[in-house]
């Protein structure tokens, strides 16, 4: 079976990360102490999560365009994965603020349009199942996921901008970029975005690879 050099790199990135994020040396900052590790697990979770919803953003558009079934088979698995990432990501948010915060969860903007959203999301994976004619499950399924982008966008990156935050980076609360990660946070950080990227990416890629054998078998 041919295993291309990305994936390597992805599990070699991906472990690193993991590693090095919880023995690296981190910067003892007010509040937030050691559970600032958790920025290499939370936030690259949640940037996974955001790729893999604009891979299936632009694919649903794709086949509005092309009536291609390749392009609704990412959509959905693009969708379905950036789902599974934005439950890790609310789940390790969740850790983080019980012991930063105080509580598991909070009645904050950026926490509550970010638990909207992935409703919205498990709204167009429902959708998807309710739906027997494959031709118009896509096309509908497709309209549906267009929309469920721009409120994800509106909900979790435009209205906590708006409102006021506890959430770093909303609500006029500063973000990371204004703290002091210095070079042993920065060594972590960014490898564990690009190995969290090419993960979700070739899991996305196994999806959908999956869903093309289903297909075919069905066809046969």
């Amino acid at each position: 079976m041919k295993f291309s050099w990305w994936k390597i790199l992805a599990v070699a990135l991906t472990a690193y990360a993991i590693a090095a994020g919880f023995l690296f040396k981190v910067p003892q900052l007010p509040i937030l102490h050691e559970t600032i590790r958790n920025l290499y697990f939370h936030v690259t979770m949640w940037f996974s999560m955001i790729l893999l919803l604009c891979i299936s953003f632009y694919s649903s558009i794709r086949y509005l365009a092309t009536n291609k079934q390749y392009n609704d088979i990412l959509a959905s698995e693009a969708a379905r994965v950036g789902v599974v990432l934005g439950i890790a990501g609310i789940l390790t948010g969740s850790v983080w603020a019980r012991y930063t915060w105080g509580a598991w969860w909070v009645n904050d903007m950026k926490l509550n349009g970010a638990a909207s959203a992935l409703l919205v999301y498990f709204a167009y994976l429902l959708l998807r199942n309710a739906i027997n004619d494959p031709q118009k499950k896509a096309r509908i399924a497709a309209v549906y996921n267009i929309f469920a982008f721009v409120l994800m966008i509106v909900l979790m990156l435009i209205l906590p901008r708006l409102t006021d935050s506890l959430h770093p980076g909303s609500g006029g609360n500063p973000g990371f970029n204004v703290y002091d990660l210095d070079s042993n946070m920065r060594m972590v950080f960014y490898p564990a975005v690009t190995g969290w990227f090419l993960l979700s990416v070739w899991m996305l890629n196994l999806l959908v690879r999956y869903q093309k054998l289903k297909n075919h078998a069905y066809q046969i």
